[in-house]
């Protein structure tokens, strides 16, 4: 059926059907479905560039302290920063007092200590680990630890040599316990 078998004239004015003037409705209606389909795209990249902003924005602060000369530190925090975390680097000469409030165990030291959302970190704990720990925030757990400097694990990489397999230690009220496995920077 044409849009002229559509339309009831009414003195010069052709109106459709359900009262409207042809122009608004049946004269321009894929035109508005057009406009329609464009409002809601723009709305739509519109909501996503703002929701990007803001993850951007709430991007969760890790603060680290570290020793001047280490060099596999400030792989770790090369690390954290391209999995997102806004990092504040410290770098001291003395970390004692820093994990001292942190309250880290010292059968757990490691090279470099973090903190986040009051949770401590010792060594090259890898950002899935930090993300899980903060996400889930078991009861009794005061931090995260990587024990020694296992090879693969964030800021520890060497080419050509395979990655060690390695326990994520949470510690806090009780025992040490295993919290993740991985191998390199990956979970096992």
């Amino acid at each position: 059926m044409g849009a002229a078998a559509r339309l009831v004239i009414c003195g010069t004015t052709p109106i459709c059907f359900d009262g409207r003037e042809q122009s608004d409705c049946c004269g321009n209606r894929e035109r508005n479905r057009h406009m329609q389909k464009r409002r809601l795209l723009l709305r739509t990249v519109a909501l996503l560039a703002t929701a990007r902003a803001t993850h951007a924005a709430a991007a969760t602060r890790v603060t680290v302290w570290r020793d001047p000369s280490c060099g596999c530190c400030t792989g770790w925090v090369a690390h954290l920063r391209a999995e997102g975390f806004a990092v504040d680097d410290q770098v001291l000469r003395n970390l004692g007092p820093v994990r001292a409030r942190l309250g880290t165990p010292a059968d757990l030291l490691s090279c470099h200590a973090g903190a986040a959302e009051g949770f401590a970190f010792e060594g090259h704990v890898p950002a899935p680990a930090i993300r899980r720990l903060l996400a889930e925030r078991p009861a009794g757990v005061r931090g995260l630890a990587v024990p020694e400097m296992p090879l693969g694990s964030p800021g520890m990489e060497v080419p050509g040599q395979a990655p060690d397999t390695y326990d994520v230690m949470a510690f806090g009220a009780g025992p040490h316990r295993p919290f993740m496995r991985f191998t390199g920077g990956s979970p096992a």
